[in-house]
Order: structure tokens, then sequence, then C-alpha cells
């Protein structure tokens, strides 16, 4: 369970809607949660639930239409796209399905950016040591085309930790890898986590890895279920 009482992400009456050609669409609808610092929370739900719409809410990448997201002391909603970035970069990890790898970059490059991008020193040093962790020391120097699906959301989480973010946000981590590949990015994915402390929030189909997770959020048409 959470390592802590202290809550680091909050939702309060949380809602989006979006234009479509019949009118307005809503997408979320009162989204309430609390979670605490250190704690690991899966969101599931059916595919058009709005679950990877309030992972990018939650994490300040996109604007609610209505109510608040607090992430580690900022309120989200009142800050500009410049002061969201600087609350990502200070505080925030992220591994997506697909990746998000620079193609141009070796994974060592990769795993810098985020430590060069907020100006943190040894950034080199940090990133071999991060993808030591993944198990890719000795791929430092390969592109993103020259490793497998795997690998690839190994060095994805290699940058999403390296930073030692207070919350981590993921999106679907293992759904563009095969079965055995899966296992063992989600078993990586959760043993960084549990060394570093780190809260992490989880959007995932896959029933096992929501049940390794301490508390699953179930989202349905846009609400959640009690």
């Amino acid at each position: 369970m959470s390592t802590s009482d202290q809550i680091v992400l909050s939702a309060t009456g949380l809602g989006k809607q979006v234009s479509s050609p019949e009118g307005m669409l809503t997408i979320l609808e009162n989204i309430n949660l609390r979670v605490s610092s250190g704690e690991v929370v899966a969101l599931v739900g059916p595919s058009g639930a709005g679950k990877t719409t309030l992972l990018a809410l939650l994490a300040g990448l996109d604007h609610p239409t209505s109510g608040s997201v607090e992430l580690c002391g900022s309120r989200l909603e009142t800050l500009d796209e410049d002061g969201r970035a600087q609350v990502r970069g200070r505080a925030v990890g992220f591994v997506f399905q697909s990746f998000h790898l620079v193609p141009s970059l070796t994974a060592l490059e990769n795993v810098m950016l985020p430590l060069e991008l907020a100006e943190e020193r040894d950034a080199a040093a940090r990133a071999r040591t991060a993808l030591e962790s993944v198990g890719l020391g000795s791929r430092t120097g390969h592109y993103p085309r020259q490793l497998s699906g795997g690998e690839k959301q190994r060095v994805a989480i290699a940058r999403a930790f390296v930073g030692n973010p207070s919350v981590l946000f993921a999106d679907e981590p293992t759904g563009n890898l095969d079965t055995a590949s899966g296992e063992r990015v989600s078993e990586l994915l959760f043993n960084l986590n549990k060394q570093s402390g780190t809260t992490l929030v989880l959007v995932t189909h896959d029933k096992s890895l929501a049940e390794k997770c301490d508390r699953v959020l179930e989202l349905e048409a846009g609400r959640l279920l009690a």
C-alpha cells in the first residue's frame, strides 16, 4: 500500500467535453480521486471509457472542461502550458504504449534527453546507469530501429525513471508487446517503481497487470465506478 498519507495527485469534479458533428460529446464527467505518495493505481475499463483522456488531464498534457487537478502541490488549471511543462519536467515520468523514442537518437541519448532539458548535471553517467538497471548496458549506442519492441520499452522505462519522478504515468505499457516481452517489461516496471518509491498511475487492459496494483479504479462511459 502507499508509503505515505501525503496526497500527490488529486482530481475534483474533473470533466472533459469535445465538439463533434452531433454536438458536444462528454468524454469524462465528474471525476474525483486522490492518490497517495508511493501508491500504485490501475485505471481500467473498456475501450472508449476515457482512460487515456483522464491520464492526459492528470498529467497536465490536456486541459479539462471543468474541475481541477492538483499534481505535486500545483493546481494545473491555474498554469499556462509552460507552467504545466515545468511541473512535468520536475515531478513526472511517462511510459507510453508506442514508446515515443526519438528515432535519430541512440538509446543513451534518448534517456539523457529529459535530464538535458532540465539542465541536470552528469546526464550521460546517470542515463548509462539507468540503462544498466533495465538490462541494456550493452545497447547504449543502438538506435530505436535496432532494438526490439521489448528493448524499446525498456529504454522508455529507463528514461521515465532517470529523473527520479514523484509520479509516473504509464499508458498501456505492454500493449504493443508479445506476452513474454510484456511480462518482462511489467516485472521491470513494478520492481523499479518499488525501489524508487514512485507513485505509479497505470492505464491497462491487462487484468494480471491491474491485479499487481494497490488499487484499481474502473472507468465506464466517462465515469468512475464506485
